[in-house]
């Protein structure tokens, strides 16, 4: 048999010393003792908010997992040092006393300097793998967080590639990464139709508050498509910053910006070029460059473009000396000569262009706003120019890179940003949807990718008989329900049915704590069937089957046989959410079910009340009877109540 648990511990082995841990049985049972008794000591608001599980506190535990760290600084964790407990002196990780007080350092001073290693938000990749199969992404730190040699884009590369390596099923992560600044979740889903980790095989694996990934993609077709002439005012109202910022980026692009996907994109293509090369992008991949070509210009003439340009003169002929006059002062000037489109493209056009008099523009990126400038000057046509072309001339001093991301902050808040959405001709219903599909993409941070570990044993070895094997337990109680994931399980061709029970019974034993005793004793369906037979004769071509069979003895480990430990909670939420999915919650003192604050009315900048009490309890008899009156302060739902805790009034 090839299970991916042996394949991971053979091949660990030879990666230790490459900042990889390996969690023991012994010192994981330790650590959840330790946070049974912590959580045992939370006050009850803490208590509400301690777990933040993410759909994984049903699974049994694993008997060992594996951290794959590469720290910021470059070293290795068997190379990494500690402090003694006692005086504080650094000792290397080695060295089991201390030098200057004497005292030896204990086995749990280890275990709580490794937890300090896992819990580091500085790595630059820290990725856990359960023998299962089954893994997590929880970090990644590229340029923006730290890293002075690797991007994001390397490490992802090199955990994929670790990933199918090393055999794994399924990698789960929880998309909270930032860009600029911002979440990159939703300007990714944007531009691109997925999360960042989309563009390595991560799908949508679920949303907080119940979405689907139904809603997710209508969220992104509705936020995406929105048209930028919903934030364009019409008529004679003053124009504003952002309706000056698509307007600017309209005349900057070869392509037609018609929605919010097209701004972005153009955007970050900008941004991109810009950290990719020192100079500017070329005006061939960025920009209208020809006149006779637009097909926005079929429309104006020639008389149209020039009486534009004579408007635009008599401005900056007013300029008295060498100062410079902005993109938006200039288009706001002579705003009532044309239309907002040939403004533009006049405005995009106007360096280098000769005045009767022999005046030239000239124009800039003013060094620190990065606005683009015109003035007036003496002299002759850039040496970027044709002089044979009037046409031709295209201003080649683009923003910098540090005010394409400032736009780009400016333009998120003010189209993505839920709080701050900005829709000035769009009506009421059209305005609440973006806002609601923006919340709704926010809300979608649970991605995770299969690898198909399946396929790539059949490859490997396409003669032997693959099986995804899931077991029952017999007189199976409430705690241990959820049913484990399926293992794969590969057989010679001539195995048997007791081939396969004792294969089973192996590799559930190595992978999981609660079943280090399993037996696999019947083939659901199969039942009565001789352990001579084999198991291709009586399978054929299936690929999955439920064996069930039963824990011999005491498992002394059976306390800790779920993620969550002992903790036991119903989730029953008003948006349909029946399990954690890693948002913030709060249990009714009541009743004890959870439900999410956000939910239950209470915003995520205020702390948890108190005392908090469903609607559906606040209703029944039997609290009522009991009397709230009793408590000084009681929440129920989003509604506060205050009562007195004696008797009646003074009179």
């Amino acid at each position: 048999m090839v299970t991916p648990p042996k394949f991971l511990q053979s091949t660990l082995g030879l990666l230790i010393q490459a900042n990889i841990c390996k969690t023991s049985t012994e010192l994981l049972k330790r650590r959840i003792a330790k946070e049974e008794g912590l959580l045992n000591l939370l006050s009850s608001e803490a208590k509400r908010l301690y777990l933040t599980w993410t759909g994984w506190s049903g699974n049994p535990v694993c008997a060992k997992r594996y951290h794959f760290i590469i720290k910021a600084d470059g070293g290795s964790i068997g190379g990494s040092h500690k402090s003694c407990a006692g005086c504080g002196e650094v000792l290397h990780l080695s060295e089991s006393r201390c030098k200057s007080c004497n005292r030896v350092m204990t086995t749990e001073d280890v275990e709580d300097w490794i937890y300090h290693q896992l819990e580091d938000t500085t790595h630059l990749l820290h990725g856990v793998v359960h023998a299962n199969g089954f893994g997590h992404l929880l970090r990644v730190n590229g340029r923006e967080g730290g890293s002075k040699f690797l991007s994001g884009c390397h490490i992802m590369d090199f955990w994929d590639r670790l990933c199918k390596l090393l055999g794994v099923r399924k990698v789960s992560l929880l998309d909270v990464s930032k860009k600029y600044g911002l979440e990159y979740r939703l300007l990714y889903a944007i531009t691109k139709g997925h999360s960042w980790y989309g563009d390595w095989g991560y799908e949508f694996g679920a949303g907080s508050f119940a979405l689907t990934l139904d809603a997710y993609k209508a969220a992104v077709e509705t936020l995406s498509k929105q048209p930028l002439s919903n934030y364009l005012s019409q008529g004679r109202k003053p124009r504003t910053r952002l309706q000056d910022l698509i307007s600017f980026y309209q005349s900057l692009s070869e392509c037609e910006l018609i929605n919010i996907r097209d701004l972005f994109c153009f955007l970050m293509s900008l941004i991109h070029d810009a950290h990719k090369s020192s100079s500017r992008v070329d005006g061939v991949t960025c920009k209208k460059l020809q006149f006779c070509t637009s097909s926005a210009l079929c429309a104006w003439t020639i008389s149209d473009v020039e009486r534009v340009e004579e408007a635009m003169f008599r401005v900056l002929r007013a300029v008295t000396g060498p100062n410079w006059v902005s993109w938006r002062a200039l288009r706001g000037a002579v705003c009532k000569v044309a239309s907002p489109e040939l403004l533009d493209y006049c405005l995009k056009e106007l360096k280098g262009k000769r005045t009767h008099d022999g005046m030239v523009v000239n124009a800039r990126c003013h060094p620190d706003s990065g606005a683009i400038e015109y003035r007036l000057e003496h002299g002759s046509v850039p040496v970027n120019e044709n002089p044979s072309s009037t046409n031709s001339a295209v201003v080649t001093n683009y923003p910098s890179e540090e005010h394409l991301v400032r736009d780009l902050r400016y333009l998120y808040g003010s189209m993505l940003h839920p709080q701050t959405i900005m829709l000035n001709n769009a009506s009421q219903p059209n305005r609440d949807l973006a806002i609601i599909s923006a919340i709704k993409l926010l809300d979608c941070k649970q991605f995770v990718k299969d690898y198909h570990l399946e396929n790539k044993l059949r490859v490997e070895n396409p003669l032997a008989i693959h099986l995804s094997c899931e077991v029952e337990l017999m007189d199976q109680s409430e705690d241990i329900a959820t049913i484990p994931p399926p293992e794969q399980i590969v057989l010679s061709p001539d195995a048997t049915i007791g081939d396969l029970k004792l294969e089973v019974s192996k590799a559930f034993q190595e992978v999981y704590l609660m079943f280090r005793r399993f037996q696999a004793e019947e083939l659901l369906g199969y039942g009565g069937v001789d352990e001579a037979t084999q198991v291709k004769l009586l399978l054929g071509s299936t690929e999955l089957v439920r064996v069930q069979g039963r824990c011999l003895g005491k498992n002394g480990l059976s306390r800790f046989r779920m993620e969550r430990g002992i903790e036991r909670w119903t989730v029953e939420c008003s948006c349909g959410a029946k399990d954690d999915d890693g948002e913030r919650m709060l249990a009714c003192d009541v009743c004890g079910v959870w439900q999410h604050t956000r939910c239950a009315g209470i915003p995520d900048f205020e702390g948890v009340p108190a005392r908090f009490v469903c609607v559906r309890c606040s209703l029944s008899p039997v609290t009522n009877a009991g009397g709230l009156c009793n408590e000084d302060k009681t929440t129920i739902g989003s509604i506060v109540v205050f009562g007195s805790s004696g008797g009646g009034g003074s009179g």
